[in-house]
Parts: C-alpha cells; sequence; structure tokens
C-alpha cells in the first residue's frame, strides 16, 4: 500500500546494515535542544498522557514534564533504557527488523516516539501495530525536528523538507488505518534553535 503512495527507494538508506551494530554503543547525548525538548513536554502535558504510556524508539530520557503513571520503553540499546529514570520497565526491539510491537492488544492509552520516525523502514507496519496496542481513543504522538544521523534515515526523508515531513508522517497514519482524525503542527516559535514539529491522532 505504501508502494502507491511513496516512490521506489523512499524507505532505503545509505546504510542498510543492521541497526543493532550503529546503536550498539551508548550515546546519553540529547538530540534536540533545550527549546525542542520543552514543545515536546509541554504537548506531552497537553494532550494528558499520563496513565500508562508506551515511548517507542526510546531511550535515556523521555521529555516528560510530568512522569506518567506507568512508562515503558522499546529501544535499541539496553544501557539507554535501564538509565531512564521515568521508565517502570523497558524492552529491546528492533522496529526495522520485527515492525510486531511485543505487547498484548489493548495495552496502553497512549504512545510516543520522539525525534525517531525518520529511521523507520517499514512505517506503515509500525503504525498499524501501535493502533492494535493503543485502547481506543488512545493518541499516538510523533514528535520530530530537523536532526537525524543521516546514513540511518530512510532517503526520502532526507530529500523532503521539514514542512513536506508533516505530510509525510500524515500519510503513515492514514495508510495504517487505525486512526481517526490526524492533527499535525509546529510546536516551536519562529527563532534560532532546533524546530519542533508534531503529528498526532487517536486509535479508532
Amino acid at each position: 500500500m505504501a508502494e502507491a503512495v511513496f516512490p521506489p527507494g523512499f524507505f532505503e538508506r545509505d546504510d542498510p546494515s543492521p541497526d543493532t551494530v550503529f546503536y550498539g554503543p551508548p550515546r546519553l547525548v540529547e538530540h534536540i535542544d533545550a527549546r525542542a525538548i520543552a514543545a515536546v513536554g509541554a504537548l506531552y502535558t497537553e494532550l494528558g498522557l499520563d496513565d500508562e504510556v508506551l515511548d517507542l524508539m526510546s531511550s535515556w530520557i523521555s521529555h516528560f514534564e510530568h512522569p506518567p503513571r506507568r512508562l515503558v520503553g522499546l529501544g535499541m540499546n539496553a544501557s539507554e533504557l535501564a538509565a531512564n529514570p521515568m521508565m517502570a520497565e523497558h524492552v529491546v526491539h528492533d522496529l526495522n527488523a520485527d515492525p510486531v510491537l511485543p505487547f498484548p492488544d489493548a495495552s496502553f492509552d497512549a504512545v510516543t516516539c520522539c525525534v525517531s520516525v525518520d529511521y523507520l523502514t517499514d512505517p506503515v507496519a509500525v503504525f498499524r501495530e501501535v493502533a492494535r496496542v493503543l485502547r481506543p481513543g488512545g493518541p499516538f504522538v510523533v514528535t520530530f525536528s530537523d536532526r537525524c544521523f543521516p546514513t540511518k534515515a530512510i532517503r526520502g526523508w532526507l530529500r523532503t523538507e521539514d514542512e513536506q515531513h508533516l505530510q509525510v508522517v500524515n500519510a503513515y497514519f492514514a495508510l495504517s488505518e487505525g486512526f481517526g482524525q490526524v492533527r499535525g503542527q509546529l510546536r516551536t516559535p519562529p527563532g534560532p534553535g532546533d524546530p519542533l514539529y508534531a503529528v498526532w491522532a487517536p486509535a479508532k
């Protein structure tokens, strides 16, 4: 289905080697600046993400202003995930190797994915899985900026502009057929610093 919307090669990467190699060494760094981090947290608070939340493609920090009641992290590096003080539990899982989420249906009230959607090679399958593990009406909140590891980001992302990325993620939601009305917007004010974009929608 995605092949009918996106051109050939859109989901290819300059470095097609297993992600377990690239993400093996821990990177305890912040990937966006303080202004963008604040925008992520403010959005999570605005949307009321305070109960059982799954943080996809997570790391050593989750940008909640107030920790949810139960935060589960899924990511590539065990050391990074173990260092995250907000997490009740975590799972090491490579979504590009296997897009199936290791959780039962309707397990979470919300799912987040912060500055990582550009690395997914089969995003529609992942979005479909997110809809499955969400309880009806629970939001999937995808945030991104203009930074990335370029060798691991998909080529279609690298060849499109920031505003077009809103349309790309919107298409992922639509093609997954698991969500209601999609909203997307720039969450940071004009000015110097990393922009923070967000696209989110409720599970059907």
